[in-house]
């Protein structure tokens, strides 16, 4: 498994725009009715890398919830599919199925919304306020596979908790980790 680190889009970034398609309802979706007035959470995944099979369980447990305290969570996958069938929409939505995920899950067929959020790897995590600036990027916590570090979601516990509580996250973020996105 590849090694990617997170690109860390700057701080105060705003959220880039996009309307995609939910492989789960069928729906296509925009950032406009999906955000939140409390926060909004982006990760670009993918059904196939060992890092997002990783934090799956803790991902799910930490949207529902936050879900209940009015925070917006939104899935993209931007991978290849030519290459990487096992990414494709009908799979995406076998997968959100199958774990339960509480958010929709988007497919980014033309990489452009990736390209957007300079997304580098999967899971690359995203934090915005209330106004959809950018207040965190990075990893989920310090749990990979086979380090056998306990999956607690505390790095984005932390950066949620700030932002709900309308302070900046601490500005020392470390980047998430992952497979790199498998470009066309």
């Amino acid at each position: 498994m590849a090694f990617t680190e997170s690109n860390m889009l700057p701080l105060g970034t705003p959220a880039p725009y996009f309307e995609l398609p939910d492989t789960v309802s069928g729906k296509t979706l925009s950032l406009d009715e999906l955000q939140s007035r409390e926060a909004t959470v982006i990760m670009f995944l993918c059904n196939h890398c060992p890092y997002v099979i990783h934090i799956n369980p803790e991902i799910v447990r930490l949207a529902k919830e936050y879900i209940s305290r009015g925070v917006a969570f939104i899935a993209i996958s931007a991978n290849d599919v030519v290459k990487y069938p096992e990414d494709g929409p009908e799979q995406m939505k076998v997968v959100a199925e199958k774990l339960e995920y509480p958010f929709p899950y988007l497919y980014d067929e033309s990489q452009e919304v990736a390209r957007a959020y300079d997304a580098a790897c999967t899971p690359d995590i995203y934090v915005f306020d209330d106004d959809l600036r950018l207040a965190y990027r990075g990893r989920l916590d310090d749990s990979r596979p086979k380090n056998d570090k306990p999956l607690t979601g505390k790095d984005l516990r932390a950066a949620l908790d700030a932002v709900l509580a309308g302070r900046s996250p601490d500005p020392v973020q470390y980047p998430s980790a992952g497979c790199n996105i498998k470009w066309k």
